[in-house]
């Protein structure tokens, strides 16, 4: 043969910390969703469209009221 022929790669690799009963935990919240469904029941909403619908209010019944 003119050329030569490339080699497979060989990778050696050795993980640090392998358990496999939790690798199948993981598997099985990831399939169910667990950590995405948390995520969003407990996401912080901002104040500051609080305090906006609050004196739009307040202005409203000030208006109804004849303050304004």
């Amino acid at each position: 043969m003119i050329m030569k022929r490339p080699n497979h790669r060989v990778f050696d690799y050795t993980p640090r910390y392998y358990n496999p009963e939790t690798d199948v935990k993981e598997k099985r919240k990831k399939k169910l969703g667990f950590r995405y469904a948390r995520k969003s029941k407990y996401r912080k909403k901002s104040p500051v469209i609080a305090v906006i619908i609050l004196i739009a209010v307040i202005l409203f019944y000030m208006k109804l009221r004849g303050m304004f």
